[in-house]
């Protein structure tokens, strides 16, 4: 099985002068001096081949005068696809929690010799920049978080093209008319507050556990007036994030996917309105675009016949907007409260209420949870 993020085809063109030797000298500024300050550290046992291959790879980047080019580059870029492939194996044998952390800095590992690769070859650089992104999605930290450094010089050296095309891209995507806006009734509406004191939110919502739409207090929030899709899209359009695809988590369709935030923002509009609860607080702060949401109290959870399995036990069976009332007859008996929420408006939800959330436009939102 191939990792994600593996060796590509030929060499394209290269990534112009920001390719050069000033690039090679602002990466090579993030790695230890000498050889032997790069200590290919692990936290486990990993098997006997490994640490040859890493030992190879690291030689062949502090020779040549500090930056492999021709073939040393190219093997270097052969150990990175080799130590990848090895260690994806094991980061896919088991349970992600069963992983040793070894074999998770072993493909850490490869992610950063395959990205210097590319950079020292004079490649383009996006390839390198997903391979930085895969080696901090599934490996485990190396190098005082090295790939994290590495991944913002090579995003800020990254041609204009690029991020004006992943902008452009996302401004042709296909918009389709809005869903009906649904009425909240003024007997079922969340109360709303402006800019309540600590003292007041805690003790007259956190402490009695009441739900409540809080405004006015992200409103100095720079992202309120910067962030939009197109900006996503400039300034993050070519990182890879693990993405959520599907109607609802419950659905047989839905999945997850590595994919950039550009190809997810062009090919993909997610609404997820299943019903589910969290074991702990929640702010759940609206930052552009609507959301309809409801809010269903943990006295009710019998009445939201949540699944029977232990991974979906926190999800209902029942589609709220449209409920079965034959195949779920006390769902009808379950009271909630409901809201839109605007931009700039902030929802507390208390620990174990039940929430639905369908967007109403194209939006965005930033949770925050504590216990």
């Amino acid at each position: 099985m191939a990792a994600p993020g593996g060796a590509e085809g030929p060499a394209g063109p290269a990534a112009g002068p920001a390719a050069g030797g000033a690039l090679w000298a602002e990466v090579r500024a993030l790695l230890p001096g000498a050889e032997e300050g790069l200590t290919l550290a692990l936290s486990g046992e990993v098997e006997d081949c490994v640490l040859p291959l890493l030992r190879r790879a690291r030689g062949l980047l502090y020779g040549e005068a500090g930056r492999p080019c021709g073939a040393a580059a190219a093997a270097l870029r052969r150990l990175g696809d080799v130590l990848r492939d090895y260690s994806w194996e094991k980061l896919n044998a088991g349970p992600w929690r069963e992983v040793s952390k070894a074999w998770r800095q072993v493909y850490a590992y490869g992610c950063l010799f395959g990205a210097l690769a590319e950079v020292a070859a004079g490649r383009p650089l996006a390839p390198a920049v997903r391979l930085c992104d895969m080696g901090l999605l599934m490996g485990a930290s190396v190098l005082d978080n090295v790939l994290a450094r590495l991944v913002r010089v090579l995003q800020a050296h990254l041609p204009g093209g690029k991020r004006r095309a992943a902008a452009e891209g996302s401004a042709k995507r296909v918009r389709t008319d809005p869903p009906p806006v649904p009425v909240v009734q003024p007997e079922v509406a969340l109360p709303r507050v402006r800019c309540p004191s600590l003292e007041h939110f805690r003790d007259n919502y956190l402490i009695p556990q009441k739900p409540v739409v809080l405004e006015g207090i992200i409103d100095h929030w720079p992202c309120m007036k910067k962030w939009s899709v197109d900006y996503f899209c400039q300034v993050a359009g070519c990182r890879t994030v693990p993405v959520e695809l599907g109607t609802r988590y419950t659905d047989e369709e839905w999945s997850q996917k590595l994919m950039t935030v550009s190809d997810f923002i062009n090919q993909y509009i997610v609404n997820e309105n299943t019903v589910g609860y969290l074991a702990q607080h929640q702010l759940f702060d609206q930052v552009f675009g609507r959301k309809y949401i409801r809010l269903y109290s943990p006295q009710d959870s019998e009445n939201l016949y949540p699944h029977e399995s232990q991974i979906l036990h926190n999800t209902s069976q029942v589609d709220v907007e449209d409920p079965d009332l034959v195949k779920f007859p006390n769902f009808r008996k379950a009271a909630f409260q409901s809201c839109i929420l605007m931009p700039g408006q902030v929802l507390f939800i208390p620990v174990k209420y039940w929430h639905y959330v369908r967007s109403l436009d194209i939006s965005f939102s930033v949770s925050f949870w504590w216990s």
